[in-house]
């Protein structure tokens, strides 16, 4: 039975070893079935605030702040997809996790597919929140591809950003969500920002979904999906388009965001 106390939201932490402090937020029912959320880069668990309140009846939501984003502190070298899963899965074994669906937005998505080859006996059902599909961020580039697209973080990175920001805001996105996403991300931790960006670029997504034996399911904002993206892995995740809003419909579509979470378990 549900009852007040267990609608509360706790804000936690995590030591991992003696370089990286991982926070997150719990809340619902210490019974209902496990959600955890990761947000995208440059973002934090905040994001996923609306959505967790219209889920912390039903399921135990645990939203997740990757190492040097929101609240989480690391001195780290190593910004690969695969250690910020290892992030995420210090959460879990802290809330003594058994079974959980893991949902991430963006650059999460591909630290929820970390954490599904991380966890396999755990984690039953990776969903990807309009992430995994851009196909100039996602697959593994080449080093003269990758290379570019980091140079032009580094030589504007605040242009850089707004282009980034611009490209997942169909027509229509009001302006002041397009400005309020880019100054959110324009103003993530470096140097661990861009260490990021490069550990996305240089993540081998094909070989990691080879080895994901969890179901996938990408919610796709429907102007931004391509063809070549749902011929390219239309196979190996069920792609579900979505007329939520921008790139960052979580934040902007909660309560539907949330419906979508909430039947994933039955897809």
């Amino acid at each position: 039975m549900t009852t007040a106390n267990s609608r509360i939201s706790k804000h936690l932490g995590v030591q991992r070893s003696d370089h990286t402090t991982i926070r997150y937020t719990a809340s619902g029912p210490a019974d209902g079935p496990t959600l955890v959320l990761i947000h995208g880069w440059g973002c934090d668990r905040g994001d996923f605030d609306a959505v967790t309140g219209h889920l912390h009846d039903t399921h135990r939501v645990l939203a997740v702040d990757l190492a040097e984003h929101g609240e989480s502190r690391s001195t780290r070298e190593v910004w690969t997809m695969r250690e910020f899963a290892r992030d995420v899965a210090v959460v879990l074994e802290a809330e003594s996790v058994t079974t959980a669906v893991v949902a991430g937005h963006s650059l999460g998505a591909a630290v929820a597919v970390e954490v599904g080859r991380l966890l396999p006996g755990t984690v039953s059902h990776v969903v990807a929140l309009d992430g995994l599909h851009y196909l100039s961020l996602f697959p593994a580039q080449h080093e003269e591809q990758g290379q570019a697209l980091l140079g032009v973080f580094r030589d504007d990175f605040a242009a850089a950003v707004r282009g980034l920001v611009e490209a997942g805001s169909p027509a229509g996105t009001a302006p002041a969500l397009v400005d309020g996403y880019f100054e959110k991300m324009v103003a993530v931790r470096q140097p661990a920002g861009l260490h990021a960006l490069e550990g996305l670029v240089r993540w081998d997504m094909d070989a990691a979904l080879r080895e994901t034996k969890q179901p996938i399911t990408v919610f796709a904002v429907r102007d931004l999906v391509t063809r070549e993206a749902i011929d390219r892995y239309g196979d190996r995740f069920d792609i579900v388009l979505v007329d939520l809003g921008s790139h960052h419909f979580p934040v902007e579509a909660p309560e539907a965001t949330a419906r979508l979470l909430a039947d994933v378990r039955s897809r």
